[in-house]
């Protein structure tokens, strides 16, 4: 039986002795990487009670449950530094990246542990999909809060848009990936196709304007 809680112990910790012993300037970015790993945690419980709660088996759990509570749970941080601390829009940008590389890799090593590993084409392909695919949804709900919350009557409405967006993305690449073949493998490349794109584009455009 594998404690997940013990895993996050362990990674954390080294975290936590980096972010006492780095410079001021440096530190958020290791305290939004270990909330990222947090909401990952806090995320297979409430994904477990709810899926004893509804009788979900393991499939619906993924496809049904798991984006709604994963990307809400990846907004928590996001707004609360938003709320609290009105950061500048570069500080913005690096708390939902750092956020969604924690959730991504605290899930990616949990289904290392749980799973055969022997596999190392498949593991490259999960551990670069997974990983695009939340900071693609990150990067979603991230972006998108630096424009609506600049204007009020947007916030709420928007937020909730946003999310809407990055969970049926999520949603998606979770139910290609349950098909399994062909599906599977087109599921882990669209994360990581958008992301080269966004990238991409976004270099494009900041040329433009510069």
């Amino acid at each position: 039986m594998i404690y997940i809680e013990n895993v996050f112990i362990c990674i954390t910790a080294p975290l936590i002795i980096a972010v006492l012993c780095a410079e001021k300037r440096n530190r958020s970015a290791f305290i939004f990487f270990i909330a990222g790993m947090g909401m990952c945690l806090m995320s297979a419980y409430i994904n477990t009670f709810l899926a004893r709660l509804y009788g979900a088996d393991i499939k619906q759990a993924t496809v049904e449950l798991t984006p709604v509570i994963e990307d809400t749970m990846k907004l928590l941080p996001l707004l609360f530094y938003l709320l609290v601390y009105e950061p500048k829009q570069t500080e913005s940008r690096k708390a939902f990246l750092f956020v969604a590389a924690g959730f991504a890799t605290f899930e990616n090593i949990c289904y290392l542990i749980d799973n055969d590993s022997s596999n190392i084409l498949f593991f490259l392909m999960r551990g670069f999909g997974t990983g695009a695919m939340h900071i693609v949804c990150g990067a979603i709900v991230g972006s998108g809060l630096l424009y609506v919350w600049k204007r009020s009557w947007l916030k709420a409405s928007g937020t909730f848009g946003l999310l809407c967006i990055a969970i049926t993305f999520h949603a998606i690449y979770y139910l290609l990936l349950s098909v399994g073949g062909t599906a599977q493998t087109v599921g882990l490349l669209i994360p990581v196709l958008t992301t080269i794109s966004g990238v991409g584009i976004t270099r494009v455009f900041r040329k433009k304007i510069t």
